[in-house]
């Protein structure tokens, strides 16, 4: 499975906000965009104004970083959304949203989406009842996602559970902390996915 292996803080400074990729990380003085607020780089501090396309071309990338999808894949998932029903750049996200991946990460099994990827890689996670090790599939409204008996003692599931209300949860899952078990509720509405993108602009981009 291809993967971004560069350096997480990077990505936060090239889009000079932080897009919380190293989880607990980012809400302390060490976040890299906190000390340091410009773009990497020898040149970093005298970039110019972006083109329409420039802006655009940034938030699909941030989008795609946030989530680490590769290109290939995030390109699918827009053809995909363009041929559901609703409002295309909405729909998009919640693709993204309810990856097997992100959904652990929300639930507070794992500090960021990295180690989620990892973990389910692994096979640390039920699906009703099921294993799954699929970083990528899509659940659905009514699906419970179980850390497996075996893995509840891991160190790194624990002490992100111990942190998880710093995160948040939000409105659109549950979790019962006691049981390592979370349940989708509903597919979310664009307010609910919290996300600092414009994700017109990557519909405007895509259809050129």
């Amino acid at each position: 499975m291809a993967r971004d292996t560069g350096s997480q803080c990077r990505i936060c400074r090239r889009e000079t906000e932080k897009l919380f990729l190293k989880g607990d990380r980012c809400y302390t003085e060490k976040c890299a965009v906190e000390r340091r607020q410009y773009p990497p780089g020898q040149h970093g501090q005298r970039r110019g104004k972006l083109s329409d396309y420039g802006v655009q071309l940034r938030e699909k990338q941030k989008v795609r970083k946030i989530y680490g999808v590769l290109e290939k894949q995030f390109r699918r998932y827009f053809h995909i959304a363009e041929k559901k029903k609703g409002v295309t750049g909405e729909v998009l996200l919640q693709l993204l949203e309810t990856r097997m991946d992100n959904i652990v990460c929300r639930m507070g099994f794992a500090p960021n989406r990295n180690s989620a990827r990892q973990l389910v890689t692994h096979g640390h996670f039920l699906v009703n009842g099921k294993k799954v090790n699929i970083p990528s599939c899509n659940l659905h409204v009514g699906d419970t996602v179980e850390v497996k008996e075996a893995s509840r003692e891991m160190d790194l599931i624990k002490d992100s559970l111990s942190k998880v209300e710093q995160r948040g949860i939000p409105s659109w899952i549950e979790v019962d902390f006691q049981n390592f078990k979370g349940k989708v509720l509903q597919i979310p509405a664009r307010e609910e996915i919290q996300l600092p993108a414009q994700e017109q602009l990557i519909v405007e981009l895509y259809s050129k």
